[in-house]
């Protein structure tokens, strides 16, 4: 089967992989697309994600959709359209019971954060367990249910931030995660969604979805104090301190997007003055169903995705990916569309 495999830094390349065997408890799936992530991209670029480094043939991707190939227990049938939940859980701690994504000891589809790692979904194949299996409902195509995985990550900061029907929400940084997370705040009700960035391309794709404004950073004021909801997107360190300053007094500030593992420099006088709730999301539980939900319910989400490579050109996608000013989310595609 054809996979793609990172073997270091800037060193990716398309393979031919034997193709695996489900095991008692697994399905074989044969993968429609696969997204392109922040995490994959660093991987890439970098060999390493934060503290996680490259250090074996790393198959990226936990973004995937496609259809069942083959169930030894015979409850799907060959063909059957789906999606994956790319987490498989650890360890309960008192305190967290409800919170399974963040238990010790859990791995995740395509990271390096576990020895060996743990293969991801950019292949033609690939075997997960059936409780990680989501049956697509009629009428989702498959390259719009590849948004699963990363609009459960937007929600979960939505759930993290709490009710924000009627409310007033930022959303810093337009990237695919802010874009998804935009989507996210209108369909759970928000009075108004605003969305920032420092390049024009990203914001006209926020427009696109339809939020009600967008400031471009660097060139439009932010407002100060306007908003009760604030989803710091962007993972850029630099961003924090404006998403401080943006939120009104007693508002929530969620941190949604991944930032580097060091010490960096933010202002946290208004977390004080203001008696903000500064609070991180991390990943997701089971926010992958509600996704795929709203994405049946709402095709103009699928206005993220802006490109869609053939695997035999994933350098052309991973490069594609890295261009934000050009790019939201891209696919990378194994196969023709079965629905």
């Amino acid at each position: 089967m054809r996979a793609i495999v990172i073997h270091g830094k800037q060193d990716l390349r398309v393979e031919e992989l034997p193709t695996p065997e489900p095991a008692a408890g697994q399905l074989r799936l044969r993968i429609a697309y696969g997204g392109v992530c922040g995490s994959d991209l660093h991987y890439w670029a970098e060999g390493a994600n934060g503290e996680y480094v490259v250090r074996e043939p790393l198959v990226p991707g936990h973004e995937v959709s496609g259809t069942v190939d083959l169930d030894p227990a015979g409850e799907l049938a060959p063909g059957t359209p789906v999606t994956v939940h790319p987490a498989t859980f650890g360890t309960p701690e008192p305190g967290i019971e409800d919170r399974r994504h963040l238990w010790p000891g859990g791995a995740y589809l395509g990271s390096a954060a576990t020895r060996p790692h743990t293969q991801g979904g950019m292949s033609e194949y690939l075997l997960v367990r059936r409780d990680m299996v989501r049956v697509l409902p009629e009428g989702l195509p498959l390259r719009r249910a590849a948004l699963a995985e990363p609009l459960a990550v937007a929600l979960h900061g939505l759930t993290v931030a709490g009710d924000v029907a009627g409310r007033r929400v930022l959303v810093s940084g337009s990237g695919p995660i802010g874009l998804l997370t935009a989507a996210a705040a209108l369909a759970r009700g928000a009075a108004e969604v605003v969305a920032t960035d420092v390049l024009e391309g990203p914001l006209e794709r926020a427009r696109a979805l339809g939020v009600h404004g967008t400031v471009r950073i660097g060139a439009d004021p932010l407002p100060a104090e306007a908003f009760d909801v604030v989803l710091e997107c962007s993972g850029v360190p630099a961003a924090v301190s404006p998403a401080l300053a943006a939120a009104r007094r007693g508002a929530v500030v969620v941190q949604v997007g991944m930032v580097p593992n060091e010490a960096r420099p933010v202002n946290l006088a208004p977390l004080v003055s203001k008696e903000l709730q500064l609070r991180g999301s991390f990943r997701f539980d089971d926010e992958i169903d509600e996704a795929i939900e709203l994405l049946a319910a709402h095709p103009g989400i699928e206005g993220v995705v802006t490109h869609e490579i053939p695997a035999q050109r994933a350098l052309e996608a991973f490069a594609a990916a890295r261009d934000s000013a050009a790019s939201g989310k891209v696919l990378v595609s194994f196969g023709e569309e079965t629905r």
